[in-house]
């Protein structure tokens, strides 16, 4: 992250103090228009007329999206413009692919459409609920490891009796007749957690390190050993995913984050190599000690082998994405064609081979791009804010989404092995929907404190806090000796 002191000076410039909701209003029309023009398009390919459901799912959407603009005109007015419609568009284009798979079906329904509707009223009631509650998300900080407990039981939920085994992977609760991923709620907590103690550490693990050379050539840079707790920590926790819930794209994606976060905060490339190594070292041993890890790298390798593909939990799902991607071309079979809606998890896991079959290349590429510009939205925030937490936590969540798209799309196409990971906003399910709206106001509430006006912003630890182990002698007076004149 460079010289505090010059962030602090500098960023001020990068977003200006300008009220954006004008803007947002520009852009949430066209959101509108195209999630309510992807429902119809689909009602009429797959049953010759306007189904009901769709109009009911087009107003509500619209409804939700605009009273959150309108929240934002009294709340949050100098607010990112792009991360609502981005949002909306992304959450109306998910509806639609999952509307027209179930009604592709040999039986046609629209049941987990209605229930996805249902989720996605409930992450924008959340989402407005951030911007209310979380007016001076600096004050976050003062929950840091209150929060960090959160998150870590939130993750071990699923090894109590409440957990849920499917399909071999522990990573659901059971509440009733609903079935919870805590996992989506702890990595909302985890990039809290980690922008606060970071930025609270970072002088000190990024200059207090001892460094390794040959003759006078700069090797490596390796950090005190109690500054290695937190990546003891994390990694631990990364490892106990893997092994314990099976879930092994969380853990690389809450690793991923980790050292994502940490570099940012150090600028220390050393820190990332010796996450990388410990975490590669860890996954090896559990390749060697467990037969769930060992399956899906075997799947991996050897997806078109015959004996794979035919066993129980073998390659077929994966070897079918990619011939339904192979079927949709450049622009795809239409809603009425193909048969990505036979092929298991396709619209939750799959939901971007469902597009890719459904809307071609072309639609796929345009999804992606949309996703990546959410992305990109939130580094920009990240690069505008002030303070140290608000740009750590901004960064956490725009590397967590772009890693997530990655580690989906990767196992879809056999670049990493499939971990059953869903899409940001598009795919079914309602606890990674309602963590991703979250997100999104968390970045609206951060947007807004880069965006104010400098005089009405209220700042955090400055660089020469006491609160930090560093002491810059630089500002340190020089107090005369007695034997001077």
């Amino acid at each position: 992250m460079g010289n505090p002191q010059r962030e602090t000076n500098d960023s001020h410039r990068a977003l200006p103090p300008v009220r954006q909701r004008s803007a947002e209003l520009r852009l949430l029309v066209p959101a509108l228009v195209t999630g309510a023009a992807g429902l119809v398009t689909a009602s009429l390919s797959l049953t010759a007329g306007v189904e009901p459901s769709v109009i009911v799912a087009a107003a509500v959407v619209s409804a939700g999206a605009v009273a959150l603009h309108v929240l934002l005109r009294f709340l949050a007015p100098y607010a990112d413009p792009v991360v609502l419609p981005l949002a909306t568009v992304l959450n109306a284009l998910g509806l639609t692919m999952i509307w027209a798979l179930q009604m592709a079906e040999a039986e046609p329904a629209h049941g987990d459409a209605d229930r996805q509707l249902m989720w996605t009223v409930v992450g924008m009631v959340l989402c407005g609920a951030t911007i209310v509650l979380v007016r001076q998300p600096r004050r976050l900080t003062m929950y840091t490891y209150v929060i960090a407990v959160a998150a870590l039981l939130l993750l071990l939920l699923p090894l109590s009796p409440l957990g849920i085994e499917v399909l071999g992977a522990r990573r659901w609760i059971g509440i009733g007749p609903f079935t919870m991923q805590p996992s989506e709620f702890a990595k909302v907590l985890l990039v809290v957690f980690l922008a606060s103690y970071l930025g609270r550490r970072r002088e000190v693990m990024s200059l207090v390190t001892r460094t390794v050379r040959v003759g006078r050539t700069k090797v490596f840079s390796i950090p005190r050993a109690r500054d290695l707790a937190p990546m003891a920590v994390g990694w631990g926790m990364a490892i106990l995913l893997l092994v314990g819930t099976r879930d092994l794209g969380t853990s690389l994606l809450l690793f991923g984050t980790f050292l994502a976060v940490l570099y940012a905060a150090t600028s220390r490339k050393s820190w990332v190599a010796i996450g990388l190594a410990a975490f590669a070292a860890g996954a090896y041993v559990a390749y060697l000690l467990f037969g769930h890890v060992r399956n899906r790298v075997e799947i991996w390798l050897n997806a078109f082998d015959p004996d794979v593909y035919g066993q129980p939990g073998g390659s077929f799902q994966v070897v079918e994405g990619m011939f339904a991607l192979a079927n949709g071309g450049v622009f795809g079979t239409g809603f009425n064609e193909g048969f990505a809606q036979e092929i298991f998890a396709a619209d939750s896991d799959l939901i971007l081979v469902s597009i890719g079959e459904k809307l071609g290349l072309t639609g796929l590429l345009a999804v992606l791009m949309l996703l990546f510009l959410l992305a990109e939205r939130g580094f920009r925030i990240a690069l505008g804010c002030r303070d140290v937490f608000l740009k750590l936590t901004a960064l956490g969540y725009a590397f967590l989404l772009a890693f997530n798209v990655f580690i989906v799309l990767g196992g879809a196409t056999l670049v990493i092995p499939l971990t059953g990971m869903t899409t940001p906003f598009l795919s079914a399910g309602g606890s990674a929907l309602m963590a991703n709206w979250v997100i999104a106001g968390l970045w609206l509430v951060i947007s807004e404190q880069a965006r104010r006006p400098q005089e009405t912003f209220t700042e955090g630890h400055a660089p020469g806090d006491a609160a930090t182990e560093v002491i810059d002698l630089r500002r340190v007076r020089r107090r005369p000796r007695r034997d001077e004149g």
